[in-house]
């Protein structure tokens, strides 16, 4: 599969890797200060933004998708950002193609397997008659039922667009994720480590990493170190930009 992109900056090349619901425009703010020192390519995972749909949709696929990428473009090795469940794809890569991968950051997730956490924003979604949908205001008015923070509903709503006839439709394919959800929530494994340099961000009041997680991180990835992102949730990087920004060019460039 052929992934849809955005490449900016000059430098090495860096891949930024969004999470599930999301698009590459999520770590936009990130990408463009990173720009400054780093090629930086973002990207759309497949079922998500302008990329193709598939039916089927693992963490196996998206790591051949990502080296589809790279292989088209000639990128021999990069630094990997992803966040959530694009840290989980960035660790797959990592894992299973090591020699493609010179510097690792996941920021706040674990290569843990997770419990579902998005029924109720599946509900939401599938509450939503895009039939009759006049405006985003009216699919806020339903999606609220389910989903209470409005910060977090305004990022789901970004997946909606009017096609060529006016109606409005999701640019991800619903379906296909949700078809999917179980593998996504799984953890990594590998035959053998990755030995690169390897950063994880952890939002000081997110759950998504826990104490219990560090033996399953080290194993993985033994050459991992641990920022804490403090007063910052799971959207660290939208919480904190300076800070992240920060934390993560220290790190490239050490």
């Amino acid at each position: 599969m052929h992934l849809f992109a955005h490449q900016q900056g000059q430098g090495s090349d860096l891949i930024s890797i969004h999470g599930l619901f999301g698009s590459l425009e999520n770590l936009g703010t990130l990408n463009r200060s990173l720009a400054a020192n780093f090629t930086v390519h973002a990207l759309d995972l497949r079922n998500h933004g302008r990329s193709p749909h598939s039916d089927t949709m693992n963490y196996r696929l998206m790591v051949q998708d990502i080296v589809v990428y790279m292989d088209t473009l000639g990128l021999t090795s990069v630094d990997l950002v992803g966040h959530s469940m694009g840290g989980k794809v960035a660790m797959s890569v990592a894992l299973q193609a090591p020699e493609r991968v010179r510097k690792l950051i996941v920021m706040d997730v674990a290569p843990v397997t997770y419990l579902a956490r998005h029924d109720d924003v599946f509900s939401g979604f599938y509450a939503i008659d895009l039939d009759t949908l006049k405006g985003r205001s009216d699919a806020d008015k339903v999606l609220a039922h389910y989903v209470k923070e409005k910060a977090v509903r305004q990022f789901l709503l970004k997946n909606l667009y009017k096609n060529e006839h006016g109606q409005y439709r999701w640019r991800m394919n619903l379906a296909g994720i949700h078809a999917n959800y179980s593998s996504l929530m799984e953890g990594q494994s590998a035959s053998a480590p990755f030995e690169g340099d390897t950063l994880f961000l952890k939002g000081g009041e997110s759950d998504y990493i826990q104490p219990e997680h560090r033996s399953a991180v080290l194993s993985l990835f033994p050459n991992a170190s641990v920022k804490i992102i403090p007063e910052a949730g799971h959207w660290l990087h939208a919480q904190k930009p300076a800070l992240v920004f920060r934390s993560i060019q220290r790190f490239l460039s050490g």
